[in-house]
This record gives C-alpha cells, sequence and structure tokens, in this order.
C-alpha cells in the first residue's frame, strides 16, 4: 500500500485497509506482548470480536503513566531484533523509550517521504535539516531517512546558531528549511541585522515542527503571520509524536494535517473515552499499524486536536488533524480561566515588547495554579513595563506575575542540558 495514494481513497476504502492491518495487530499483540496480553486477559477481551475501526471501543485505552511504569512489557521483540532507541522529550513526565527494528525503520523513513511529498516535496529539493539528529529523538532520524527515500539533497546542520544557519543557505543553497517556527524567527532577525535579503535567498519554503503557525481555523497564528511576514516562503506544518511513530503534515492548502491511514487508527475522545464529532476537540488517541518493536493500541497521546472529515481541495480524501489545542495535562487553571499554553504563547509573540519568554507555572500555597511569565523586554522602561502588563490584562482578564529577565538568563532558562528542545514552558505544579 502506497500512503501517497492511500490518503485519496474513499473513507470506506481506508476503513477496510484499516480492519485487516488492525486484526492483524490485535493477533501479534496477543502473541507478543507482555503488557497487552495481560491487559486482554484481566479485561476479557475476545480480539476475534474486534473486526473493524469502528469495533476498536470496546477495548480499553492506554496512556502515558502505562509506557512509562511499563515500559519494557511494550516490547514485543527480541532484543537483538532492535535496531534503534529512541525517547520521548519527556515533556510530561519522565522520558519513554521506544524500540525500533529494521522494519520499523523502514516504516519510519516511508512515513516520512510520504510526508514531504505531502508538502510538495522532490527529489530536487535541498533541505536545511535545522535541528538535533542525536539525543535519541526519533524526528531527526526519520526526517533523514524519509528524505533519503524521497532522493533529495539533505544538510544536516542541527539546531541553533543563526549566523551558521545563514552561512550555509547562502554557500550550500537550500531549497527547504525544516526548522522549529520560533527558530525561523532568529533567522529572521539576524538576516536583518546583517543586511541579508531573505527574499533572494535560495530557501522557498519550510517544514515546521514542533510549534503551531496556525490558528484552529487554519488561518496563520502570530507565529506564522511574522514568519510570512516578513520572508516570502512557504510553510507546511507537521504534528508526530515519538510513540506513534507516524506524522500528520500538511498539503499547500494549509487545512490541517492529513492521516496516513494505512499507518495508524486515529481517534479523537472526550474525558469519557467516547469518540467526538468533526469540530470538536478531543484527545488525539491512535493504534499504530505495521509496527514491529512496540506498536501501540488505543494510545491516549495526551494532545488536544480537532478532526475534519471533509475531502481536502488537493483532493485527498483522508481525515485531517487541526493544529494542537493544547496539552491534557498542561492546562492551566488560573483565577478562573482555563488557558492552554499555546494560547499564551501566540499573546506573547504578538507582542513587539516581548523578545522572548518562559511561562513558568506552580502551584500556590492552596494548591491553585499560579502563572509566572519570564520575559526578555524590548527595553528596560517603565512605559515598556506598563504596555506589556496592560495587553496581558486586556487579553487574558487576569495578570499573571511578569519577570523581567536578561538575555544570559533567558538563554540558560530556554536551553537545558537535558533537554534537546527549547523550553518555553516550565510546570512545576505538584
Amino acid at each position: 500500500m502506497n500512503s501517497t495514494k492511500s490518503a485519496f481513497q474513499s473513507i470506506d476504502e481506508s476503513r477496510n485497509i484499516q480492519g485487516q492491518k488492525l486484526q492483524e495487530l490485535l493477533t501479534y499483540l496477543s502473541r507478543h506482548s507482555p503488557f497487552y496480553r495481560e491487559l486482554f486477559a484481566r479485561h476479557q477481551i475476545d480480539i476475534r470480536t474486534i473486526r473493524t475501526p469502528g469495533d476498536i471501543s470496546h477495548l480499553p485505552t492506554t496512556g502515558k503513566e502505562d509506557l512509562q511504569r511499563y515500559n519494557e512489557e511494550f516490547l514485543c521483540v527480541h532484543r537483538d531484533k532492535i535496531i534503534e532507541y529512541a525517547s520521548t522529550s519527556g515533556t510530561l513526565g519522565s522520558p519513554v523509550t521506544i524500540a525500533l527494528t529494521e522494519n520499523d525503520l523502514d516504516r519510519l523513513a516511508y512515513n516520512e517521504y510520504n510526508s514531504f511529498v505531502l508538502a510538495d516535496g522532490s527529489a530536487g529539493t535541498i533541505y536545511q535539516l535545522m535541528l538535533t539528529l542525536d539525543r535519541q529523538f526519533m524526528a531527526g532520524i526519520a526526517y533523514h531517512c524519509g528524505l533519503r527515500k524521497l532522493g533529495a539533497g539533505i544538510i544536516r546542520l542541527g539546531p541553533g546558531v543563526p549566523s551558521l544557519q545563514w552561512e550555509t543557505i547562502q554557500r550550500l543553497k537550500p531549497t527547504a528549511i525544516v526548522a522549529v517556527p520560533s527558530f525561523i524567527l532568529k533567522l529572521i532577525k539576524f538576516a536583518n541585522d546583517n543586511h541579508i535579503d531573505l527574499n533572494k535567498s535560495s530557501v522557498k519554503k519550510a517544514v515546521c515542527i514542533g510549534e503551531n503557525i496556525r490558528n484552529t481555523d487554519f488561518s496563520y497564528n502570530i507565529l506564522g503571520k511574522k514568519i510570512t511576514d516578513a520572508w516570502n516562503i512557504r510553510l507546511y506544518s507537521t504534528y508526530a509524536s515519538t510513540e506513534m511513530q507516524t506524522a500528520f503534515t500538511e498539503c499547500r492548502e494549509g487545512r490541517g494535517g492529513h492521516l496516513q491511514p494505512d499507518l495508524v487508527i486515529v481517534e479523537l475522545l472526550d474525558e469519557n473515552n467516547r469518540p467526538v464529532s468533526s469540530n470538536i476537540p478531543g484527545e488525539v488517541t491512535i493504534t499504530t499499524l505495521g509496527v514491529e518493536g512496540m506498536p501501540l493500541l488505543r494510545y491516549k497521546t495526551g494532545d488536544i486536536c480537532m478532526y475534519f472529515d471533509e475531502p481536502c481541495a488537493c483532493g485527498r480524501k483522508s481525515l485531517r488533524l487541526s493544529p494542537i489545542i493544547g496539552r491534557k495535562k498542561q492546562m492551566i487553571k488560573f483565577k478562573g480561566t482555563t488557558l492552554y499554553p499555546p494560547a499564551l504563547f501566540d499573546l506573547l509573540n504578538e507582542m513587539e515588547e516581548v523578545l522572548d519568554f518562559v511561562v513558568d507555572v506552580y502551584s500556590n500555597e492552596i494548591g491553585m495554579d499560579e502563572v509566572l511569565i519570564h520575559i526578555l523586554p524590548a527595553d528596560d522602561s517603565k512605559a515598556c513595563d506598563n504596555r506589556i502588563r496592560a495587553y496581558l490584562q486586556a487579553r487574558l482578564r487576569v495578570s499573571p506575575h511578569v519577570n523581567y529577565i536578561t538575555l544570559e538568563e533567558m538563554q540558560k532558562m530556554q536551553v537545558q542540558e537535558a533537554s534537546r528542545k527549547v523550553v518555553k514552558f516550565i510546570d512545576r505544579r505538584v
């Protein structure tokens, strides 16, 4: 099955394929997974009764806590078959190891090949990878493997250092970049400060990872607007996680990340684990198809999204996911207001007075959420402080605590040795 073609199939055709793969998965788990074998026995599940994606709701869900607590019991192969050990970033607790076999690495390459095709990639494109390929980061190796399968050119430069990124762009002339959107803003600032004409560079598009560039109506959010207002490049958003070993990537229509129906079954569930309707927020819950080392069944990711099932203008009929609205465990209840970090990030990105920030959440003496925003201000004037505080009060209806810090202090806070991502959110709640 070719995912670049499967996304164009009807929903019924996709479900038939998923039904066959689901039955194969259940048989495989019952034979090889200590965790799921025990789960099936405990819930008295007869896997022969689960035949279609619609039947999957009769199965119990699995959560991040299960994977953290019973990590090794999810492994379905002998250790001598494991080729790659990847791990989650530990954003929502202790990191989890995901073991991949040779077949899983081939599947990962296939997944990312399809993703780059979705984002108008071709063998003639040269990609500059502005992300780490070390520290057990699955996405790094996935992009590299996918681009090799595509036959595209690859420049493995790694994250950070705008000066080196631009020197390499000017020397090797990549036509696309893969980067975190907030880092693209740093590229833009460096270019403007050093008289580099952005729109005369070789870069014509960016595959954006790790941060939203769109609102849930698919319009650009502040981050997306800031990039495209300054630089005439096409942006493609992608959503994935280490556990699902699969990506949801935008096509050029920019109307949500397309499902790869032969690689994963996706459900969006409410608080009672019931499926939500389209255009209603729910927790992304995935069942991996074709994974050999550590397949997952009804795994709740903790990410809140919406889905859309009408055909896309690109011709694909596959379900699409909205940008992440928030992470379930990162929801902040502050002075009667419910906040998700992405919405707070949008507000802070919107302010010219804020050059950079870290949001710090902690519990007060009575167990309620408190929000402290560490800000690198444009200047240290009282007028700048007044504008920042007034804007936050007006937009949030509540006043978070604000702490102004220096560039050096901000860099120490954002770049932590144990993390492979730039830290924008610190959760110290008990």
